[in-house]
């Protein structure tokens, strides 16, 4: 015999109310676990952003000091060097290496070259349209690949000293992006990202336009409309590198 549609109902509500209660259950026990114990809607979990401009701060407070303390020992050292033989014959030695090693601001000609993420909104010259349709994000970004084509052509320019974001570059300086952020000399950078190189402009150029790399970085700069703009100037002046010179290296436990 079928039983009528509202005791059918009744009795389907009275086996799905356990089971939902069951299952809300086992989510709070779940959340309740992962959490230990902490308010996930606490300050102190959803301030992550704040955490990180604190630690910005710091960071910049930290790279002021270092600058401070180096140009006192500078002073000093020259003060040591004025009055005694030895120590001058020695800073005499050093001197010349000074500006190779990026540890003396320079001025003279040169070049500076930019680059830059598309615009969100930017239009595919291939196909006429917008969006992730035309072109990936990955491929609206600048990539390490592309600075490091740029810095290598400089280079190979006869470029004397060099920066990138106002930051001197030295023999243990790398360029590694993460995403469409710079990092270099433990610091991180957002784009426009400018390369500025001392030295013979025309011999720089000239690298610049024989790159492969360079080259198929202009291209997807005129396909998805990626930033890239090339400029020289008679004066410049790069500042000197005022980071930590001595190498750390990570040691096996005991």
């Amino acid at each position: 015999m079928r039983l009528p549609a509202r005791i059918r109902r009744r009795d389907a509500w009275r086996v799905l109310v356990p089971v939902v209660c069951l299952a809300a259950g086992v989510g709070f026990a779940a959340s309740a676990r992962d959490s230990g114990g902490t308010d996930l809607r606490a300050p102190s979990v959803t301030s992550l952003a704040g955490t990180v401009r604190g630690a910005e701060d710091r960071v910049r407070v930290a790279d002021e000091r270092v600058r401070a303390l180096q140009n006192e020992v500078n002073r000093l050292t020259a003060d040591v060097g004025a009055g005694d033989s030895a120590v001058r014959r020695a800073q005499q030695r050093v001197a010349p290496l000074r500006v190779p090693g990026g540890l003396r601001a320079v001025r003279g000609p040169g070049v500076e070259v930019v680059l830059d993420d598309a615009p969100a909104d930017t239009t595919d010259q291939g196909s006429g349209q917008t969006g992730d349709d035309a072109a990936t994000a990955n491929q609206k970004v600048v990539h390490q690949s592309d600075l490091q084509a740029v810095v290598n052509a400089l280079w190979a320019g006869g470029a004397e000293a060099m920066t990138i974001a106002g930051q001197r570059v030295i023999a243990t300086s790398a360029v590694r992006c993460v995403g469409n952020t710079l990092l270099l000399n433990g610091e991180v950078y957002s784009p426009p990202f400018r390369v500025a190189a001392i030295g013979p402009s025309r011999t720089m150029l000239e690298r610049l336009d024989a790159s492969d790399g360079v080259r198929t970085y202009k291209e997807a700069a005129g396909y998805y409309g990626l930033g890239y703009t090339v400029e020289t100037t008679d004066a410049m002046t790069l500042p000197a590198y005022h980071g930590p010179l001595t190498l750390t290296y990570a040691r096996p436990g005991r």
